[in-house]
Formats: structure tokens, sequence, C-alpha cells
């Protein structure tokens, strides 16, 4: 029961590749050259997860990246609105993202290796600017650090031992 539970789940994703890159290493018969693949895959519900697969074959350097994509997945808080509770910077090595909600109608304002984390999380209105590295790889992934930072005012309430009401007293709006 539990393998099929796990299937039905791997149904629902989406799998999207934010880019293939390609190395290669100089050795002493010549340069051996290998593909990197960063694939995000997602529920679209507040699921998702990000994965890194390496191969000589761009199809098994997917696979591989698929396969740790949903070994590393986390679950975003996503409002009704579907944009973000609040507003979170992201930071992963030279990489940082700024995540700011955005209203209705306003969709995915985000830039290259950002989009598909955002799309596949289930955000659809949301404003994101990339202050650091041009870095594909350091840029999504310090936008996920980011969206793994949210949380909702009711999380917050409890972390702080307050009801809502009380958290946002005194404030009008």
């Amino acid at each position: 029961m539990a393998r099929d539970r796990k299937r039905q789940q791997d149904t629902d994703l989406q799998e999207r590749v934010v880019f293939i890159h390609r190395v290669s290493k100089t050795v002493k018969g010549g340069r051996r050259m290998s593909l990197l693949a960063l694939v995000v895959v997602g529920d679209g519900k507040g699921n998702v997860g990000l994965g890194l697969g390496k191969s000589a074959e761009v199809p098994l350097a997917i696979s591989k990246a698929v396969e740790d994509a949903k070994k590393n997945m986390f679950h975003v808080e996503v409002t009704e609105a579907g944009t973000v509770p609040h507003a979170v910077e992201g930071r992963y090595g030279a990489g940082r993202v700024l995540i700011k909600p955005a209203v209705e109608g306003t969709g995915v304002i985000a830039g290259g290796p950002v989009r598909p984390l955002f799309e596949l999380a289930g955000i659809t209105n949301v404003l994101s600017k990339s202050l650091g590295t041009n870095n594909a790889l350091n840029m999504i992934k310090a936008a996920a650090e980011g969206l793994k930072e949210l949380s909702t005012p009711e999380q917050t309430a409890e972390r702080r031992g307050l009801t809502v009401g009380e958290m946002f007293a005194g404030k009008e709006n």
C-alpha cells in the first residue's frame, strides 16, 4: 500500500529542467566531457524539490537529477491568493534572491532559473529580484533557501506564544 501511495504521489509531480551544463576534465588522453543537469520537481500545491545530476549522457543526467529532486523536496507556505506570506531574502553562496508577495493578477515576475521553482511550487503571484550572482545554480538555491524560511502568521504566532490578533494588535490594515 505504501508503494501505491508513493507511485500516486510521483504521478502528481511535474518536472522541469532548469539548465544543462557541459563540463570537461582534461586528462592525459584529452578532454573528458560530462553533463550536469539541474531539475525542479513540484506538485503545484506547495511541495517542491531541487536536484542535480551528472552523467556522460543528457537523459541519464536528467533522470539522476529528478531522483535527487524527489529526495530533497520541501514544503512552501502559499496563501490563498497564490503568493508568499511575507517578503524574504534567500542566500546561498554569492546568490541573493529577494522574494516579495504580489497582488492577484501580477503573475510570476522572476528571472531565468528562479521562475520554474515558483511555478512548480504553486506560487502564481510573486515579485523576485536576483541581487547577487547570475550563476543559475546559486540563484535557484538561494531562492529555495528563501522559500524554506517562509512561515504563515499562524505559525509565527504559535512560535511566539501569541494569537494572530495579539501579534497584529495596534497595526492598521
